[in-house]
């Protein structure tokens, strides 16, 4: 899931592969957050951290697994805008500006990115700095995640989802990437088994 310029993604018989450094999340809703490094908090900063850790912890153990049901770790909606903020801080080809995510029980989510395509050759009428707005469900299934979207707003008007594709496309020629899907699934990172959502809440099964 990352037609956007997520470092490692790799597109496989209709999934998206991606490195183990990037979150499942954020590739499943297309939109890997970037904030200015001056932006960035202390607090932001330890809550990356920690997710960080986690995920080498993760691959690290991903070879030998613990018999028995899955382990978890459970991440709140704060640690994951923080950790996707500090993630892509210095990704100057990124055209994604700002992402807020917000988790709510049973896998839906929602969330509004900010996308700046300046410079970039765009299909008519679709203005080069847009807001994006989308709901909908995280669908796991055989070692891939995907988003069925519920809800798709361009700047508060609602659009189809070949129109995103569109912007997509865009996006990817402009940061030199492939383009991929809306529609893609994603193969999860290294270790994991599944994840869910709670309100306000991430969390992740090994």
């Amino acid at each position: 899931m990352n037609p956007m310029n997520i470092p490692g993604g790799t597109r496989v018989s209709g999934r998206r592969a991606t490195g183990p450094a990037v979150v499942v999340l954020a590739s499943l809703l297309f939109f890997p957050a970037r904030a200015a490094a001056a932006d960035l908090t202390a607090a932001m900063k330890q809550n990356a951290a920690r997710i960080e850790r986690e995920l080498d912890r993760i691959k690290a153990q991903a070879g030998t697994p613990a018999p028995g049901p899955a382990r978890s770790v459970v991440f709140s909606e704060q640690e994951l805008n923080s950790w996707l903020a500090c993630l892509l801080a210095a990704d100057s080809k990124n055209a994604l500006r700002e992402l807020a995510l917000k988790l709510f029980d049973d896998n839906e989510v929602e969330g509004k990115a900010f996308v700046d395509l300046s410079g970039a050759s765009l299909p008519l009428g679709l203005k080069p700095r847009m807001n994006i707005f989308f709901a909908g469900r995280v669908i796991v299934h055989a070692g891939a995640a995907r988003i069925e979207l519920s809800k798709l707003f361009l700047e508060g008007q609602s659009i189809p989802v070949s129109l995103v594709d569109m912007v997509i496309a865009a996006a990817a020629k402009f940061g030199k990437s492939d383009a991929g899907s809306i529609r893609d699934a994603v193969v999860l990172p290294c270790g994991l088994r599944d994840l869910r959502s709670r309100k306000g809440q991430l969390i992740l099964y090994y």
